[in-house]
């Protein structure tokens, strides 16, 4: 129970920031100079209350600065918002990438997710921790100077690590693929003031921090988004023709490219028309659910309730996905477009889009791009002078994989803990703010302007009947050609394995996982089940957001499935029992299967907890944290030779879609 506010005093650089995000405080009441007045009445009380929201970017600011939150920041923040300390507490230490105890100013995160696992970040975990001791293991712990992290999407480079420096502004850079060298480098020698493009200089940034790209002594240049792309300019290419082909951040060079005649298409057919184009091309939600995107749009353009929000989820944690992070930085000006196309048909005069904290040159080309459509009319309140108000409001995650459910990410944005909400009622009717709301993920968006520009019919022509358009496949692991890979629905699994060259010489398939790791095992035997949502379903598997890890004779099946059941039990947010308990029950059964105890007794168990979470969870993480566990079992064989009660290897039951876009099917009943 809060009975005052925290004793201790921020210093003068966390008042700064803070300050440089909100505004100078105007008394004491709000975190400013006590004034005679200030003893008579309170002022701006709802106000300030009314800008709860920015919670988070305040906490974000302080971080960036000094590279960690004291208990006199969290006090500013709390006096300047009109927070209880208890929430702000609870909500800062709910992220990963705050830090609640003082530690250096220079922190690396080490992927040691499944794809990064299988390329040999065990070897630099070791090197780290000979160099600098332990690994951080939470925001509450003791100060570290490196982090082991869950994946930081860019897994066509595995193993990555990223480092982030703190400061005015705050600084990262990027080892990927991580060598011996070059993680010595990021950890000795900082990120580089220089940016990666030369000197060009940062945009001018709404936010408290603008990330200075730039590696750090010693280490190569980052790539270009393109390198993740092995077959870039593709004349096939639609969804990713522009990537490598135009300046990411150059308006112009978007528009000599085609850009923003989609969102002149939309202004001349009204907010019915675009939303009959979108929903006559068969388009489905990208980040797994696959719920059609007409119809989401079409509820929340119809409720009464105003004003209406649009949320772009740009939080792909899905260990394996990296093709958001590929269109944010190579083509963010697309999704700027399709955002305000969607904004348009929906009836919404802001958009928020959620970015994950691991993604700051995404943040910053993205911050570049509204910035200038802000000034050259293309958002603000009169689009293309069209008397249309829509503008975008940029929000950055935490460390959260839970807050790519589309219920949680309402309230990280609002300033909550990111907690999945139960529905109904659904986004559509009740979202953020407690107003109508779509939710899309950025696959989807890009995916409208095609959509615009060829009509809605001649989009569905493409692919299947039951998924329509291209899709994007984020290929990683035992390949010679891991990258992001655009194909049109249909192709089957053996197409998209052959294009990325194969396995190794020398080396022969041992499964493929599908749909990351809320995704399914499938055997080198299954190579030609199609692409697409039916035909996954049809071989009890999941696509998801489009994973595929690729996994040769050399993996270590049970050290995987370890990983991700610890993945599941780090990232589960704790509010429901099935999920909170299950996955820590689901990781203690596959370690003491490591450790040789008997399949007969442990896979049973693994079952129950199983079924239970999937039951029983309030949300898709639970629901879907034993799909990889039991597709291993029931197709892979893991185990059954000496667990009688494991059926012989043959799919699996049906996959539930993952936390990413996961706008739900629940809007359908």
């Amino acid at each position: 129970m809060d009975l005052r506010l925290l004793d201790e005093a921020a210093t003068a650089d966390e008042r700064d920031a803070v300050d440089s995000l909100l505004g100078t405080p105007e008394s004491g009441w709000d975190g400013g100079t006590r004034q005679d007045s200030d003893l008579r009445y309170a002022r701006g009380g709802h106000t300030a209350r009314d800008r709860r929201d920015l919670l988070l970017p305040a906490l974000h600011a302080v971080n960036d600065r000094v590279g960690w939150i004291s208990r006199g920041a969290l006090n500013h923040i709390c006096r300047r918002l009109t927070v209880p300390p208890a929430e702000a507490y609870a909500v800062a230490s709910f992220y990963a990438m705050f830090a609640l105890h003082e530690r250096p100013r220079r922190v690396v995160h080490l992927c040691t997710d499944i794809a990064c696992a299988a390329a040999g970040s065990d070897g630099l975990r070791e090197r780290l921790a000979a160099r600098l001791g332990p690994p951080g293991t939470g925001s509450g712990d003791a100060p570290a100077a490196w982090h082991e992290s869950p994946c930081l999407g860019m897994c066509e480079r595995a193993p990555a690590a990223l480092a982030l420096q703190a400061g005015a502004p705050a600084r990262f850079a990027v080892a990927a693929p991580a060598t011996p060298g070059g993680l010595d480098a990021l950890a000795e020698g900082g990120p580089g003031g220089r940016g990666a493009d030369g000197d060009r200089p940062s945009p001018a940034s709404a936010h408290p921090t603008t990330f200075d790209p730039g590696p750090p002594p010693g280490a190569s240049p980052e790539p270009g988004p393109a390198a993740a792309v092995p077959d870039a300019g593709s004349p096939d290419h639609v969804l990713l023709r522009r990537i490598g082909r135009v300046d990411p951040l150059s308006l112009d060079d978007y528009r000599s490219a085609g850009g923003y005649a989609a969102l002149r298409e939309a202004l001349r057919l009204g907010p019915a028309g675009v939303i009959r184009e979108v929903t006559d091309s068969g388009l489905v939600g990208r980040g797994g659910a696959a719920f059609p995107t007409g119809r989401k749009w079409n509820a929340t353009a119809q409720q009464p309730d105003a004003p209406h929000y649009l949320v772009c989820n740009a939080d792909e944690s899905e260990p394996g996905t990296f093709k958001d992070r590929v269109i944010m930085e190579g083509d963010p000006f697309s999704l700027v477009e399709a955002m305000t196309i969607a904004g348009y048909a929906i009836g919404a005069r802001t958009g928020y889009l959620y970015i994950r904290g691991e993604y700051p040159r995404a943040l910053l080309h993205l911050e570049n791009a509204v910035s200038l459509a802000r000034e050259r009319g293309l958002l603000g309140p009169d689009v293309m002078g069209s008397g249309f108000s829509f503008d975008i409001e940029i929000r950055r995650g935490a460390g959260a994989y839970i807050c790519g459910e589309e219920t949680a990410i309402f309230g990280s944005i609002e300033g909550q803990r990111g907690e999945p909400r139960t529905k109904p009622p659904f986004p559509v009717e009740k979202g953020l703010f407690g107003k109508p709301t779509a939710v899309n993920n950025v696959e989807t968006l890009v995916n409208v302007l095609p959509v615009l520009l060829m009509g809605g019919p001649a989009y569905a022509a493409v692919g299947t009947a039951g998924s329509t358009g291209p899709k994007l496949f984020c290929l990683s692991g035992a390949v010679r050609r891991p990258g992001l890979y655009e194909l049109p629905f249909g192709a089957t699994l053996g197409d998209l394995v052959e294009a990325a060259g194969g396995p190794h010489e020398g080396r022969s398939l041992r499964a493929v996982l599908l749909g990351g790791a809320a995704g399914t095992f499938v055997r080198p035997d299954e190579l030609d089940i199609p692409l697409t949502f039916e035909g996954a379903r049809a071989a009890g598997a999941s696509l998801g957001s489009g994973v595929v890890l690729v996994l040769d004779d050399t993996a270590d099946l049970p050290a995987i499935l370890a990983r991700v059941a610890a993945f599941f039990r780090d990232e589960s947010c704790g509010q429901c029992v099935p999920c909170r308990v299950g996955t820590v029950r689901q990781e203690e059964s596959l370690l003491r299967l490591r450790s040789g105890a008997s399949p007969a007794a442990e896979v049973p168990l693994l079952r129950e907890v199983g079924r239970a979470m999937r039951d029983a969870s309030i949300c898709g993480l639970g629901q879907t944290a034993w799909n990889a566990v039991e597709s291993a079992i029931d197709r892979l064989g893991l185990y059954s030779a000496d667990d009688p009660a494991a059926p012989d290897p043959a799919p699996g039951g049906t996959a539930t879609p993952a936390p990413g876009d996961r706008a739900a099917t629940e809007e359908a009943r």
